[in-house]
Formats: C-alpha cells, structure tokens, sequence
C-alpha cells in the first residue's frame, strides 16, 4: 500500500472512530442521569464538554499547519484520544467524566486540526469529492454510534461503551507509527495579515457563519433527538430515532460527494437544507410512530449537507492555506455544538424537551438566510473567482 492511499485510510478510519464516540454521548444520557445522579441541565454539559477542548485545540493546530510536525500531531491526537475514552470508562464521578471527556475532545482536535489538510494536499486534484466522502465515512459511524451502545448495554454496564469504542482507534495509530507522511510542502504558514486577509473575505466569513448554525443543529439533535424520544419510547426505539436521524447521512452524503463537483455549493447548500424546516416542525410537534421517523430521516439528510458544502467552499477560495480555514470552518462547527445544547437543557428545565426542541427550526431558517446573504454578498452561487488568489 502507498503512502498516500495508507494515510487516506487512516484519516478515514480516524473520523469513523470519532463519529461512533461523539454518537455514543447522546443515547447513555439517561445512564449518566440514573449512575451520577445529576439533572437534565446539568446533562447539558455533556455537549460542550466534548467540544470546548476540541474548538480550542483544533483552532490552534490549524493556524499552525503550516509549522508543525503534522506526522507527530496525527499520532498524539489518536493514542490521546483512546486513553482518554478509558478515563471517561472509570470515572467515579460526573465531573470526573466531563473532565476525562474534555480531554477526549482536544486530543481528537490535535487529529482533526490537520487531518482534513492532509486530504488537501494528498488529493489536491479533486479536493472537494475527498471531502464529502470524508463526511461520507463520518456519517456511516455515526449511524453505528446508538446501536454500538445499544448492544453494549444489552451485555454490559454503561462504563464498556468507552472501553470498546477506544478500541476503533488502534488501527490509525498503527499507521501513524509506522508510516511516513507525504510532502506537505504546499502549505503555506499563516501570519497575522493573512489571517486579517481572510477574515475579509466574505466566503470565509458567511462560510463560517453557517458553520455555527450547522454545529447549532447537529448538537442539539446528537445530545438531545435520543433523550426526548426517550419520553416516550424505552431505551431500544429512542436510539433507533437517533439511527433513523443519522442513517439519512449516508446515503444524502453520498450523493453529495457526487454532486458538489456538479452543482455550484451554495445552490446545493439552498436546496439540500430547505426541507430541514418543515421536517423539524413536524418532528417536534409530538408525533410518534412512522412519521416521527420519517421525519428525522428527512432532516438528517438534510441538515447532513452543511458541513462538507460549507468547508469545501471555504478552502476552495484560498486552498494554500488549508490548514487555517480548516481549522476556523471545523471552530465554527463546534462552536455551535459546544454552545446550543446546553442552552436546549435550560430551556428543557423550564419548558419541557419538546418546546425547547422547537429552536432548532429557528436555527434551521437562519442557516437559509446566511446561504442566500452569501450568495447575494458573492454575487455567485458557486466560489468567487476573484477569492482565488491569494492576498
């Protein structure tokens, strides 16, 4: 196997693992709630937890892309993350365990700070199909997320969810280890006036934008979709509503990885993220039964489009600076992920899940307004020409 097909497969098995973690926090919210004895508010923290360590490691390891020893980073970032997972299995308590997972969250942003701008120089030729196939493989484990909890806690205690999922690490540390990186020589250092430079640029600042709102959406249905399905259906059907709500990734992604080299990505960005309105309304309007999941279904598949349209979009204006637009597009994500979910855990406090679910079709109309203010600020649905040079 050539190098760069074995750190292709290694970025990919990478984000696989990654997916099935952030997807396992969700459906052991209630065994959290039931071991550590804490409220629905205090559950809320789960979210950001995950990601406050992510958003700031995985900021900084991008600006740097272009100084560091990616190979190093791709290899600390993985074995951090597994022993991390084992911290979070023997937690005695709920603090404990956030800590552990603060930790899980910056270990994976020291890999997913570079991972993406490896791919960029590895396949600099079709930048954008790499990218949603990326998010193509994330989405396949984020399915298998609930479902692995689902069958660990069938023989197991809540604690061995962790302990196998850290498993799904090894085999990308392994070629990390073993395997040479190819030449990043492409990437550019970032200095301040860069950074001021793209900050000007409106692709990247309404790409950014978007990228909050798109973070907004996915963690508040990652932590909250399993819990209130919770309410009325037992352990089992919740995560299946979760597993309905991410299945619709893999197959939307898919098309997307085909797609994104044919339609201009704001125009698909327009239409793959409209239906997410009403598909949310009629989601948390108190239906149950088959609507309920054909709902969830529809709204993954299209909320499932912001996150590679948008950071393919972004890199595209200035792709020698990969590394920093990676990392603002992947900030901005999880931005969004670390704030909204516990603000949906207060709401749930005073209103009741359901109505506090009711901000993500609020989120979802404000994720439509950036795309069509992008497009009108750009004059373009697709990249601007004139971003494509550098500053």
């Amino acid at each position: 196997m050539n190098r760069r097909r074995a750190w292709t497969m290694a970025i990919f098995l990478f984000v696989f693992a990654d997916a099935i973690a952030m997807q396992a926090r969700g459906p052991i919210l209630s065994n959290l709630e039931a071991a550590f004895g804490v409220s629905e508010a205090a559950l809320g923290l789960v979210a950001p937890a995950g990601t406050i360590g992510f958003l700031a490691v995985v900021v900084t390891v991008g600006l740097l892309a272009g100084r560091i020893r990616v190979r190093r980073a791709l290899f600390l970032g993985t074995t951090l993350t597994a022993c991390a997972l084992i911290a979070m299995a023997v937690a005695p308590r709920y603090a404990v365990f956030l800590g552990a997972l603060l930790v899980q969250g910056g270990a994976a942003g020291v890999f997913r700070g570079v991972d993406r701008v490896v791919l960029s120089h590895l396949h600099a030729d079709r930048r954008g199909r790499m990218f949603t196939g990326y998010a193509f493989v994330w989405a396949i484990g984020a399915v298998l997320g609930p479902q692995l909890v689902t069958g660990v806690l069938a023989v197991a205690d809540w604690r061995a969810v962790f302990v196998v999922i850290s498993l799904c690490f090894l085999p990308t540390a392994a070629i990390a280890a073993r395997s040479e990186l190819p030449s990043m020589d492409a990437e550019r250092s970032l200095s301040r006036t860069d950074l001021r430079a793209l900050f000007r640029r409106p692709a990247v600042v309404g790409a950014c934008t978007g990228m909050v709102f798109v973070g907004a959406l996915e963690g508040i249905l990652f932590t909250w979709l399993a819990y209130y399905a919770g309410t009325f259906y037992g352990t089992t059907t919740a995560n299946l509503v979760l597993s309905a709500y991410l299945l619709a990734y893999v197959p939307a992604r898919l098309g997307y990885t085909f797609a994104i080299e044919r339609v201009p990505y704001l125009a698909l960005l327009a239409a793959v993220t409209l239906p997410a309105v009403p598909a949310l309304a009629v989601a948390f309007s108190g239906v149950t039964g088959p609507v309920l999941f054909l709902a969830v279904f529809v709204a993954g598949g299209s909320i499932s489009g912001g996150f590679p349209t948008l950071a393919a979009y972004a890199v595209e204006t200035a792709p020698e600076y990969s590394g920093p637009l990676n990392a603002l597009t992947t900030g901005a994500t999880y931005a969004g992920l670390a704030i909204a979910p516990p603000i949906v855990g207060l709401l749930a406090e005073t209103y009741g899940i359901g109505r506090a679910l009711w901000s993500t079709v609020c989120i979802a109309l404000a994720l439509l307004a950036t795309v069509a203010t992008l497009w009108h600020w750009t004059g373009t649905p697709d990249v601007p020409r004139a971003e494509m040079t550098a500053d």
